[in-house]
């Protein structure tokens, strides 16, 4: 693009489109449709500017006049009650609903290794020597050991607290740097599915693999569901950087982004749910069974709730990204 070429033959439209902005609601009719007209077309150039020829000055400028076109071509906007009954019956669920051929082959292959890891280290004593003393294993597997009193060492509501923070920073942690290419997210996940292993196979080894699951499986369901679904998405992420596809990369990083930033405030959320769980379910005094069926029935409502509620906005259009009128305005290129 030949910069001054362009500012030359666009520059009127610029002049004009600030002139109408300066009379404010003072426009007739027919200057009210140019005023719109001009709008579209300032935000096209931007768009154009920003992939093609990045001026500062001018991208700046330009910035700031479509701005004011757009607030006043589509009036302020106030947030209201409905904004978060919108995210959560909307755009989260239909965020994750979209990420779903991300984040359900991440789980799979997580749990895939998990169950393998452990195996391994179940049926090879050297391996489980190489990971503690023979005496801090049998601490750790016994009747009422460490693996036992974790759950109990704190009171619930301080527990329960500690948990959720922990398992939202790592959340958050997966989503944000999934823009690096992916490879922090691998690694992050990677240490989530050892820590599983580990505890399958030192408690499979000491007979009591059944007594670990049904202390696990109460949060664990849906909480490892969260953060399969944040793997996924800082995947998604991390792969728009290497493909965006149509879009520009910016505007692709950008719009997925958007979306991740949605995702971590809705899975800060649901790990709030199994931070609950974990805290006053699963160490309490009921039954293994019952333990285990709400863990059972958190996660299947959860995936009723992705699967037809996102589902159902996602078949309508939803991205869990944000409206158009409030986005910057950007320009699709060809595949």
């Amino acid at each position: 693009m030949d910069l001054d070429v362009f500012v030359t033959a666009h520059h009127p439209e610029w002049d004009r489109l600030d002139q109408l902005l300066r009379r404010g609601r003072r426009l007739t009719g027919a200057e009210a449709d140019e005023l719109v007209t001009l709008y579209q077309r300032t935000a096209t150039h931007l768009s154009q500017l920003r992939s093609s020829a990045p001026d500062p000055a001018l991208v700046g400028r330009l910035t700031q006049l479509v701005a004011r076109a757009r607030s006043t071509v589509t009036g302020t906007r106030r947030a209201s009650w409905r904004d978060p009954v919108q995210f959560l019956t909307v755009g989260f669920p239909a965020a994750v609903y979209r990420s779903r051929h991300w984040w359900v082959p991440t789980a799979v292959l997580s749990v895939l290794l998990s169950a393998l890891i452990g195996w391994w280290i179940g049926t090879h004593p050297e391996v489980q020597s190489a990971i503690a003393a023979p005496d801090d294993l049998r601490r750790l597997t016994r009747p009422g050991g460490e693996y036992e009193t974790y759950y109990s060492s704190h009171p619930a509501a301080s527990f329960a607290a500690q948990v959720w923070t922990n398992n939202a920073q790592a959340a958050a942690m997966c989503l944000v740097l999934g823009a690096f290419l992916c490879v922090p997210v691998i690694w992050i996940l990677f240490v989530n599915v050892l820590n599983l292993a580990v505890g399958i196979g030192l408690m499979s080894s000491a007979g009591r693999l059944d007594t670990f699951l049904g202390l696990v499986l109460p949060h664990g369901l849906l909480e490892l569901t969260a953060v399969f679904v944040a793997a996924g998405t800082g995947l998604r992420l991390g792969w728009t950087v290497i493909d965006p596809g149509p879009r520009t990369r910016r505007s692709a990083l950008a719009r997925q982004g958007r979306a991740a930033v949605g995702m971590a405030i809705g899975l800060a959320l649901v790990l709030l749910v199994s931070g609950l769980i974990e805290g006053f379910v699963t160490p309490s005094g009921l039954p293994t069974w019952a333990r285990i069926a709400i863990g059972v029935a958190v996660e299947a409502a959860f995936l009723v709730y992705v699967y037809v509620l996102g589902g159902r906005a996602a078949r309508a259009g939803e991205h869990g990204d944000l409206d158009e009128t409030e986005r910057s305005a950007e320009l699709r290129t060809a595949a």
